[in-house]
């Protein structure tokens, strides 16, 4: 009677198991993650070109692209990390982790996406997109296997992945890239990840084992320090963009580039708050779970609309 329970229990299980697989590698491949890839169209909303059936067309296949190597990143990573995320409270509760995705099929699955995305952006996209994306996917895979664990390089290759998906759009649709532009996206994208290192620190102090490795090297006064200084260069980044007169004589109603500053400083004192709190997690996480935070970003986006469109 036990054979037979158990070999029924095992015929139950199976068709669970592939349901199960595919379900774990999609969990795995952090759907919530795919709206950082939403950064790609920030350089073409920049130059006002985003509205048309090209410009369109190809950013979604960037999107596309770049949530593929992402994707065979997290892959990749939850495997090499499965036993040390079994021990972890909140992460052993991954695919990998869990068992549900078995450690072959995660590598198998991360290697061909990591194949496959390049491959298709060299037979698709203009030359410096194909090389970029190949770059983002040696720079994450690097950060998975060593660099996670080297002091602020970890906080300047996390930084460089959203830098790096700002100018894909740009380099999609051959847009020339401004010293500005670079400057607060590659500060706000700082000014995050700090806030997230930062709210990991402050939220798991003392519970060893139970976080990231290297946050112990790291104390919270200074990465309450590093979030601190990235806010104010992004700010004082974007003021001089928006304060840049550049010769051309205002044709809109209102000087709307100039008074996007107050709603940017507005977001990024919202945001603050949630970064002193120690709450700030995932990016994503906090930008669309605050109303107020979510409000000031569409009248941010609203005014840098009108700018553009020189309304």
């Amino acid at each position: 009677m036990t054979l037979l329970r158990e070999r029924s229990d095992r015929g139950q299980a199976a068709p669970s198991v592939r349901g199960g697989l595919l379900t774990g590698l999609l969990r795995t491949a952090r759907p919530k993650q795919w709206v950082k890839n939403v950064l790609v169209v920030a350089a073409p909303a920049a130059a006002g070109v985003l509205f048309t059936a090209h410009a369109l067309t190809r950013l979604a296949l960037v999107f596309v692209l770049f949530t593929a190597c992402a994707a065979a990143v997290y892959l990749v990573n939850d495997a090499r990390d499965a036993e040390a995320d079994r021990a972890h409270p909140v992460k052993c509760r991954r695919p990998v982790a869990a068992g549900q995705v078995p450690v072959p099929a995660a590598y198998a699955a991360g290697i061909v996406l990591g194949v496959l995305a390049p491959a298709a952006a060299a037979l698709l996209c203009p030359p410096a997109l194909a090389a970029l994306l190949a770059g983002y996917l040696v720079m994450q895979l690097a950060y998975c296997v060593s660099l996670k664990h080297v002091l602020v390089v970890d906080l300047a290759v996390v930084t460089a992945g959203f830098v790096m998906r700002a100018v894909a759009g740009g380099l999609a649709l051959g847009i020339p890239l401004s010293r500005w532009f670079l400057i607060t996206t590659g500060f706000g994208a700082l000014f995050m990840v700090a806030a997230k290192r930062y709210s990991e620190a402050v939220q798991l102090a003392g519970n060893d084992g139970a976080t990231r490795a290297l946050l112990t090297e790291y104390t919270t006064g200074y990465l309450r320090f590093v979030w601190q200084l990235a806010a104010g260069v992004a700010v004082l980044g974007y003021c001089l963009w928006a304060l840049e007169e550049g010769g051309v004589p205002h044709t809109s109603v209102l000087p709307w580039r100039q008074l996007s500053v107050v709603a940017f400083v507005l977001a990024v004192l919202r945001y603050a708050v949630f970064a002193d709190r120690g709450t700030a997690g995932e990016p994503e996480d906090v930008v669309l779970g605050d109303r107020a935070l979510a409000l000031i970003g569409l009248v941010w986006a609203a005014m840098y609309a009108l700018a553009v469109a020189d309304w």
